[in-house]
């Protein structure tokens, strides 16, 4: 007699029920095993029921197919994924309790992308990556390897600081027209201190949805390991290129209680630190982030005035993107009250000339005294 071999796999409760069908086996054998595939999967327990019949059995073939079919109905299941006889695992993207979600017609995403470990790229911006009908992007270079490398087959359009002006048209033209839109930048979350703010502010203008897809940002993983005494922080993102401009910014920054964070390019990263050694207090903790989430991700906490001297005890230290954190000046007790009572005529007499900010930092040059502390006793002065 010539063998017949069948395999079904269906799900109940929490169990599942497979079911075979070959020639050889005794009759009385597939009505009992058919019997138990049925009661199995009626009671819900958690069993796996081989059934050897005869393939001309057509009682035992009726109860298996009856079990099978009852089971089905309460969900079938994946071969693909679990295999005949084996319980399908549940993922959490399976769950009704957890939609994908599908893109909004007409919408602008802000989409936030790793810096540069590829795993750090959220479910959900995957999703928004694979269904919006365009992706717009600072290098569409960077953004290609990370759409193949999720199976994403969209290609990238360039939008970048030197054309945003004409793409932000089109964009919005996309818009109108009812297609939905993803913007990326190379690494973390456009528009900080990346293209994007111009695309954002037409669309919104312009009565658009604009929704945000939150994920990776260097401003924020640098922060949460930088381990800072300041319960507040300013971004300032990159420094002016002007000398003079770089000047008048730390002047008005340096005197508040706050953390000041920075972005900081390689070529630059030596300059931007001497400056600010110069303009701020020296004592103040540095904060050194490079290259986060990539492989020679290093976070260094050191003194302001020291730190060129740390990066010229290492070339590999100017490499990479940085950011730059400046904590807060340590405790001095009350500096205002500290100061020499006569500072007060040499910073009344400044100030009839110029602003608190050049005062405080004519007198410090003078006397050697903090210029944080003099900017705040200038400004005192003034209000006075």
């Amino acid at each position: 007699m010539a063998l017949a071999t069948a395999g079904v796999c269906a799900t109940a409760g929490a169990g599942s029920v497979g079911t075979g069908a070959g020639a050889g086996a005794a009759d009385g054998a597939g009505v009992a095993a058919g019997a138990g595939a049925a009661a199995a999967v009626a009671g819900g327990f958690t069993a796996l029921v081989v059934l050897h019949a005869a393939a001309h059995n057509a009682l035992a073939r009726t109860i298996a197919i009856e079990a099978i079919a009852e089971a089905g109905e309460r969900g079938a299941c994946d071969d693909r994924i679990g295999g005949p006889g084996r319980v399908r695992e549940d993922p959490a993207a399976d769950r009704a309790d957890v939609p994908r979600p599908s893109v909004e017609p007409g919408a602008l995403y802000v989409v936030a992308t790793p810096l540069g470990n590829l795993r750090d790229l959220t479910m959900r911006a995957r999703d928004v990556l694979s269904e919006v009908d365009r992706i717009y992007a600072e290098d569409t270079r960077v953004t290609a390897t990370l759409l193949a490398h999720i199976g994403v087959a969209t290609r990238p359009v360039a939008l970048h600081a030197h054309n945003e002006a004409a793409r932000t048209a089109q964009v919005l033209a996309a818009l109108d027209d009812g297609r939905s839109v993803a913007l990326v930048s190379d690494a973390g979350t456009p528009a900080i201190s990346d293209p994007g703010a111009r695309v954002v502010r037409a669309a919104r203008d312009a009565g658009r949805p604009v929704i945000p897809v939150p994920g990776p940002s260097a401003l924020a993983a640098a922060v949460s390991a930088a381990g800072l005494d300041a319960e507040r922080f300013v971004f300032v993102g990159f420094m002016p290129a002007q000398g003079k401009a770089r000047r008048e910014l730390l002047d008005a920054l340096g005197a508040l209680p706050v953390a000041l964070v920075f972005f900081e390019a390689p070529h630059r990263v030596r300059e931007t630190v001497a400056v600010l050694a110069q303009a701020l207090d020296p004592s103040r903790k540095l904060v050194v982030a490079r290259e986060i989430t990539k492989r020679f991700e290093e976070i260094a906490r050191i003194d302001l005035g020291r730190a060129d001297e740390w990066f010229a005890a290492d070339p590999n230290r100017e490499r990479g993107e940085f950011v730059l954190i400046v904590d807060l000046p340590p405790p001095r007790g009350d500096a205002a009250n500290a100061l020499p009572q006569d500072l007060d005529t040499w910073l009344r007499a400044l100030l009839r000339e110029v602003p608190p900010s050049a005062a405080a930092r004519i007198a410090a040059a003078a006397t050697g005294q903090p210029r944080d502390a003099l900017y705040a006793r200038a400004v005192a002065l003034k209000s006075a």
